[in-house]
């Protein structure tokens, strides 16, 4: 976990490209090379990204990671969740479907929701909109692998749900996520091949949805990546 961005003295990224101007990374014909920002390469980048990433422009981050997940057909995670009346939660679960490089996240239910959580990096990811559980069930039949069927994993501790350890997870699949208060509704449970919930083991009822979501991203990423 990174420190704060306002600690007194912190140095948050990087500053100017080494070098200046001249010592930009350029192409064989001496062009820039367009992977990276001019204005970030001149004023230093700030951004929440990886190293590997500093200085790039966001179409290269993500098309990067487009080609990364395509080195891998066979196993991708998709991230669906019914729009939260607490929208902050969207937001992080967006942020943490970048962070496993999931390949897509879909909103299902109310188009609009608050991007503050997603701290910029729905920029880098494909977010989608369905307009309800069933039209995210009609996408799936025919969004996995060489057009197969992506399994539907819900998340929720709903009666009937079974314990997310220790449960095999599909290569490829999409996990859907209920809202805070209300979990899954009745009618996202129906398209869902089987709900797995997060055992717990002290007095709340319940995890945050958020991070529910994260717990069960990196279960199935420690399976899969």
């Amino acid at each position: 976990m990174a420190g704060r961005d306002d600690e007194p003295g912190r140095v948050v990224g990087v500053g100017p490209w080494p070098g200046g101007p001249d010592a930009w990374p350029r192409l064989p014909s001496g062009e820039l090379d367009p992977r990276y920002d001019p204005e970030l390469l001149a004023g230093g980048d700030t951004r929440n990204v990886v190293d590997a990433y500093r200085y790039r422009t966001v179409e290269a981050i993500a098309c990067d990671l487009d080609a990364r997940r395509a080195e891998r057909p066979a196993t991708r995670l998709h991230v669906a969740v019914e729009n939260w009346a607490h929208d902050l939660n969207i937001g992080s679960v967006v942020r943490t479907a970048n962070a496993f490089n999931a390949a897509s996240v879909r909103i299902v239910g109310r188009r609009r929701w608050n991007r503050r959580g997603a701290m910029v990096t729905d920029r880098y990811l494909h977010v989608e909109h369905h307009p309800d559980a069933e039209a995210l069930a009609a996408w799936a039949r025919s969004a996995g692998p060489d057009g197969a069927r992506l399994p539907v994993v819900g998340v929720d501790n709903v009666p009937g749900s079974v314990p997310l350890e220790g449960m095999a997870l599909p290569a490829s699949c999409v996990l859907l996520l209920g809202q805070e208060s209300a979990g899954l509704s009745t009618s996202a449970q129906a398209v869902c091949d089987v709900v797995v919930h997060v055992t717990q083991h002290g007095s709340t009822r319940s995890l945050n949805a958020g991070a529910a979501a994260a717990i069960a991203m990196w279960a199935w990423a420690v399976q899969h990546l």
